[in-house]
């Protein structure tokens, strides 16, 4: 996962939130799901994701859900993906899908302090690979799934777990998911534990929630300069780095149009309250008119709101030459693109091709990017996600975002499921270490997640 609370929304530092001295079983329950679900290597090539997958299709099996209802998805390069469908008791109402992904980016032992793939509680926190990102969210789900089938729970409407098993690669078991086992997932929504989330304070208090409502497309373009070459001793302005760089140089230059969405605007209306001063007057004016040039020019000067007005594109890999004393005969540059909502890959091409202005400069699409649409900020999603996390911490407030990268969600909305992160952990500043070293989770965050995530699940499910 690349899950973010945009930076903006990390306010303050935060302290460990109170360790539980005497847990109920439901919370020792848990937190032996959490221990043992951290304990597999479940990274692409390692061996431990198909494992993992077939660990938690039997615990589903043993825990009263028919075999039936049970999909473990054996894919290519070692990775799997489980569905499990909770059957409703209304046909006539659509499913909701729960979503995580159960793999993990690679965690090297001799660089932690701790055994990363041990869960480790110490000092008010669990420490381990992915106890945030995102087997956080494949436990509590799991949980309170079981839970509630113990409890002999009957949702309304079907309730579908959908954990995939190469995320943080190549997403081919999300996409899998959302296309040849679309029958298994199709659903009228879907809540995603990779994204969204909250902040709180040093004391432990809340400052507020995000719910991720959509995604820009990651796309990537090579830039290609070509030309004769020649000896080094005979230079001529006709260089192949220097047509590369020249184009760079005009890509610099160039701002793509301005966009906006339900999303971003009420973002940036929440977020000129918090920031205030220069950077809180263009939010708010942004949000007012998102064609207000002016605006977004002061905007342009703060990374990380910049990407939330517009598409960008920047320079991230460079290649020329073949050797020392020759001309270049071809000089080749990576440009990494972060796409609005709604523009093609013809279109950002073909934007890419009116800055850079140089008709023998070649631009060439890398893979396949598929931009996915915003989901719509509807009125009863959000009513059950607000009173839910309420539960936990009465009163916060919760703001809608669009993120900058990539999560599975990109693949359901893409099948028309719209899509909202919603993950249940409160984090401080230093404790988003996702894909980093020594990644942790708040115990008290955790225990809350749980909580919040089990009222979520039957509200839903009604």
């Amino acid at each position: 996962m690349k899950r973010i609370l945009i930076s903006a929304l990390l306010m303050a530092a935060a302290s460990p939130m109170a360790l539980a001295t005497d847990r109920t079983a439901n919370e020792q329950a848990v937190v032996d799901l959490y221990k043992e679900v951290v304990g597999f290597r479940s990274v692409e090539g390692r061996g431990g994701m198909r494992p993992l997958a077939k660990m938690l299709a039997d615990r589903f099996v043993k825990g009263g859900f028919p075999a039936d209802d049970v999909h473990y998805l054996e894919m290519p390069n070692d990775t799997a993906a489980l569905v499990v469908r909770y059957e409703g008791s209304d046909s006539t109402q659509k499913p909701v899908v729960l979503m995580a992904h159960m793999d993990v980016v690679e965690a090297l032992p001799e660089d932690w302090q701790r055994d990363p793939y041990t869960l480790i509680e110490e000092d008010g926190y669990f420490y381990g690979r992915g106890t945030m990102d995102n087997k956080e969210g494949v436990t509590v789900l799991t949980h309170n799934f079981l839970r509630l089938k113990a409890e002999g729970y009957t949702p309304d409407r079907t309730l579908i777990i959908a954990f995939s098993g190469d995320e943080e690669t190549h997403m081919a078991t999300t996409e899998a998911l959302y296309t040849k086992h679309l029958d298994l997932t199709n659903a009228e929504f879907a809540l995603n534990t990779d994204g969204g989330g909250g902040t709180m304070d040093a004391d432990g208090n809340p400052l507020g929630a995000g719910v991720q409502t959509g995604e820009k497309t990651y796309m990537s373009f090579t830039l290609t300069a070509r030309n004769p070459g020649g000896h080094s001793s005979q230079p001529r302005d006709d260089n192949a780095i220097y047509d590369l760089a020249a184009a760079i140089m005009k890509l610099k230059a160039y701002r793509f149009p301005l966009k906006h969405n339900d999303t971003t605007v009420a973002f940036m209306k929440e977020m000129a309250t918090r920031e205030g001063g220069e950077l809180g007057k263009a939010l708010a004016a942004f949000a007012s008119d998102p064609t207000d040039k002016k605006a977004a020019d002061v905007i342009w000067k703060y990374p990380s709101y910049v990407g939330i007005t517009r598409t960008t594109c920047i320079p991230t890999l460079l290649k020329g030459g073949h050797a020392e004393n020759a001309l270049p005969q071809s000089a080749v540059g990576t440009v990494n693109c972060r796409v609005f909502p709604g523009e093609t890959v013809a279109e950002v091409k073909g934007r890419i091709e009116k800055a850079i202005d140089n008709g023998a400069i070649e631009v060439t699409v890398l893979d396949k990017p598929a931009p996915s649409p915003v989901s719509p900020l509807r009125d009863d999603v959000m009513g059950m996600i607000t009173a839910s996390l309420h539960t936990q911490y009465p009163g916060v407030k919760i703001t809608p975002y669009m993120a900058p990268y990539a999560t599975d969600g990109k693949w359901s909305r893409l099948a028309g499921i719209p899509t909202y992160g919603v993950s249940g952990l409160f984090l401080g500043p230093d404790d988003d270490r996702s894909h980093g070293l020594d990644e942790r989770v708040p115990v008290g965050s955790f225990f809350k997640s749980n909580a919040y995530w089990y009222d979520l699940l039957k509200r839903v499910g009604g």
